[in-house]
This record gives structure tokens, C-alpha cells and sequence, in this order.
């Protein structure tokens, strides 16, 4: 008998989603553990930069002041990789129309690679947490500030690297994305310092920088420090998320550099 689908396609959407959890789990050592061990080797190189000098940020110790960012930009950066990856590979192998052939809403298939990202984001993050707690003490103050943005900025990198993967027809193109894109807003996030040090003119740049926002929440949720205006923060973790749908959404609608 003829399945009927619905609304929403269910099976589908499980299907897509289960082959992007699968593809990263099959070479975790790769997709989990390397980023893992990466992150460490950055959370070294500044506490020997300190040489055992107690120094601290406002009244917060800096090696638990850094060790929020680190995990947030590993949970982030794996988000992205997930998608952006797992788009141009389907694309440069040739392989895109066994996705688009299945009777997949836009919708669905956004979702799909999408939560893909999330999944491996929020993994990653987690054991990079647990790596860190043996080194310096991690402390949750608001729980709902780290579940939020942790979300939130997996989404938006998964989204992000989507998008980038939709619109890259080679791999230079999404390596394009990351270097000139994903590393300087990385970087100029307050990951490894506090933006109220900055001068006027970058302290203005760190407030547009959308990954400030991110940041910043999921660092309040361990520390309870912030330093920009934690409502103004959901509110734009929130408004990028939804944007960034809607042209993910019309992208694959449309067709962008998906069909003939």
C-alpha cells in the first residue's frame, strides 16, 4: 500500500537526520575528539602564557573566565562544520540528488542537515566541558542561559554553514566562508577576553558581532558575569536563528545551486 507522509514527513525527516548523526559518529575521532583535544591545547598555550600569574577579570579568575568561550566556540565551530562539509561533499560528489529526489519539504530538508549540526555541536561541547572540568572548576549559575545559547549558537552555525554549503560549489569556497566569515567574528567575539577592555571604536564592533551575543549568554550561564545586556542578547541570538531559516528555507526552495 501507497505510504501516506502527512503533514510533515516524519520518516523522512528521522532518515535525513539519522544519516547526519551517523556520518559524524563514524569517524568521531575525527569529529569529536580531535576538536576536543584541539580546544585543550588553546586552554594550554594561555594558561602557560600566564606563567602561574593569578590574574583575573573583574572578580572572576580568568582561566574560568576563558573556559565558557572555548567551550562555546568548539560547540560552534563543529556545528558549522557539520553542515558546510556534509552539503559540498553531497554537491562535489554528485550525490546531492539522492537528498532531493526523496519527497522532502524545503523545510524538511533544512531541518535534517540542520539538526545534524546541532547534534554534533552539542556533543562536542559537552565533552570539551567535561575535558575542561579537570583542569579548572565549572560551575552552571543559570542553567537556562547555557541550554539557550548553547542552542541557539549551534543553530546559528549549523544554519550558517548551510548556507555557505548551498551557495559553495568547491571547497574553497566554504574554506572562503570560514576564514573570512566564521574566524575574524570568532575572534573578535570576547572569547578569550573581555570587550570592556577594548577601545571605543572595537567596543562598538564586538556589540555587531552577533557571536559576541552568543558568547557572552553562555558565559553569564557559568559565571554569572556578563557584559553586554543579556535581554538584548536572546532577543538577537533569537532574530538571526529565525532569519537564517527563512533563507536557508528559500534556498533550497528555489532551487539555489541545488537543481538544474
Amino acid at each position: 500500500m501507497p505510504r501516506t507522509i502527512g503533514s510533515v514527513n516524519w520518516i523522512g525527516l528521522w532518515t535525513l537526520y539519522a544519516r547526519e548523526v551517523w556520518r559524524f559518529v563514524k569517524v568521531h575521532q575525527q569529529t569529536i575528539w580531535a576538536p576536543v583535544v584541539t580546544t585543550l591545547l588553546f586552554y594550554a598555550v594561555f594558561a602557560l602564557a600566564l606563567g602561574g600569574a593569578v590574574r583575573t577579570v573583574g572578580t572572576v579568575p580568568y582561566m574560568e573566565f576563558l573556559a565558557p568561550g572555548l567551550i562555546m566556540m568548539a560547540l560552534a565551530q563543529n556545528a558549522f562544520a557539520n553542515t558546510s562539509s556534509s552539503v559540498v561533499i553531497s554537491k562535489v560528489q554528485g550525490n546531492i540528488v539522492d537528498i532531493l529526489m526523496p519527497p522532502l519539504s524545503p523545510m524538511e530538508f533544512v531541518a535534517g542537515f540542520v539538526l545534524g549540526g546541532v547534534t554534533r555541536g552539542i556533543v562536542v561541547g559537552l565533552v570539551t566541558a567535561v575535558a575542561i572540568a579537570l583542569f579548572v572548576p565549572v560551575h552552571v549559575a543559570h542553567p537556562f542561559f547555557v541550554v539557550y545559547h548553547a542552542v541557539m549558537a549551534a543553530s546559528l552555525l549549523a544554519l550558517l554553514g548551510f548556507i555557505g554549503g548551498v551557495w559553495s560549489e568547491k571547497f574553497d569556497h566554504i574554506a572562503a566562508v570560514t576564514n573570512f566569515v566564521v574566524t575574524p567574528l570568532s575572534f573578535l567575539s570576547g572569547t578569550f577576553y573581555s570587550v570592556e577592555t577594548l577601545p571605543t571604536a572595537f567596543w562598538w564592533v564586538a556589540h555587531f558581532d552577533p557571536f559576541f551575543y552568543m558568547i557572552d549568554g553562555f558565559r553569564y550561564g557559568f559565571i554569572g558575569r556578563s557584559d553586554g545586556t543579556l535581554g538584548v542578547g536572546v532577543a538577537v541570538m533569537l532574530g538571526i536563528n529565525v532569519a537564517l531559516w527563512w533563507l536557508a528555507w528559500r534556498m533550497v526552495r528555489s532551487g539555489y545551486k541545488l537543481k538544474a
